[in-house]
């Protein structure tokens, strides 16, 4: 089955080439003296530009600006200088759109410094603006699990992108895009709680296997309240699900517990084999359905090159 293309081709890998990348990425300490006013035409260099000349990025992949650490942050440019020019690209007029450093250039502002150093690279499509800004701020910037989700679901959505093409670019197991997308099933409550880092993300993982949303809320309160671990969670929703399933009938001398342990047991296999969730039913006479979820047409094409593969 032939790969989804990109739609961003060439020039989306021109933007994130090596060296590239490395010139963006760098921890040198910016000297005032060694950076040139910029000229106005100059692309992949750094030169200092006013900051009232930058606009928003659009494409912000962040929410959530912590106080606390956007002082601690002015605190280190006014002891130690900028240690990471931000990223612009020009627009008309003479001014620029920011890519990434929005917390830099949100510290230089309350500083109430005029000028910032900025590495000034040439994007043309706005659909490669928003992968480079998102890849960018994802490597790059302390985002909590849900603005990385949605980051990643932007990609996938906005840019074409498949979910190989997004692990690729940030340099992530496939597997890892496809978990953190499916925080944003999650009910709200859950996902802020998760924002305000009150549970890990293996609480939120282990959460999406319940279907009730009162079960999910209740035991999102235990968390928070009791301390529960991860593993604790894990072995409630597997009990919740466990009791929801439909009985069926036992051969004489065959345990409740032991058809349970089988079907867990099948789940767990076929979950390692197809890197999501499986479900096994098995009705009162016997017969049964095994199904297995996906969540995007992606995952599908995924799922379906697994299957030929085994097949051949």
């Amino acid at each position: 089955m032939s790969k989804t293309k990109t739609g961003l081709g060439r020039g989306l890998d021109a933007l994130l080439n090596p060296q590239l990348k490395k010139e963006i990425t760098k921890e040198v300490p910016i000297e005032d003296n060694n950076v040139k006013q910029d000229d106005g035409k100059s692309f992949n260099v750094i030169a200092k530009i006013l900051t009232s000349k930058v606009r928003p990025n659009p494409f912000q992949p962040r929410t959530d600006f912590d106080k606390e650490s956007l002082d601690e942050l002015k605190k280190s440019i006014l002891e130690n200088g900028l240690i990471q020019p931000v990223t612009v690209r020009r627009v008309e007029d003479g001014f620029f759109e920011l890519i990434t450093g929005e917390r830099r250039l949100r510290a230089f502002n309350e500083i109430g410094y005029r000028e910032i150093p900025a590495y000034i690279i040439k994007v043309d499509s706005k659909e490669a603006m928003l992968a480079l800004s998102l890849i960018e701020n994802i490597q790059r910037e302390k985002l909590n699990p849900i603005e990385v989700a949605h980051a990643y679901k932007r990609l996938i959505t906005e840019c074409n992108l498949t979910q190989e093409d997004v692990a690729e670019k940030v340099g992530k197991d496939r597997t890892t895009i496809t978990n953190s997308i499916r925080l944003l099933k999650l009910p709200t409550e859950i996902q802020q709680s998760l924002i305000r880092d009150e549970i890990s993300v293996g609480h939120a993982r282990a959460l999406i296997n319940l279907d009730s949303y009162e079960q999910k809320i209740e035991i999102l309160k235990q968390i928070i309240s009791k301390g529960l671990t991860v593993r604790k969670v894990e072995s409630i929703v597997k009990k919740l699900n466990r009791d929801k399933a439909p009985t069926k009938k036992r051969k004489p001398g065959q345990s409740k517990d032991i058809d349970s342990i089988h079907i867990a047991a099948l789940e767990d296999k076929m979950r390692r084999i197809f890197g999501t969730k499986v479900i096994c039913k098995q009705k009162n006479n016997g017969s049964g359905s095994i199904v297995i979820e996906f969540y995007s047409n992606d995952e599908l094409e995924r799922l379906i090159e697994l299957v030929e593969s085994i097949e051949g």
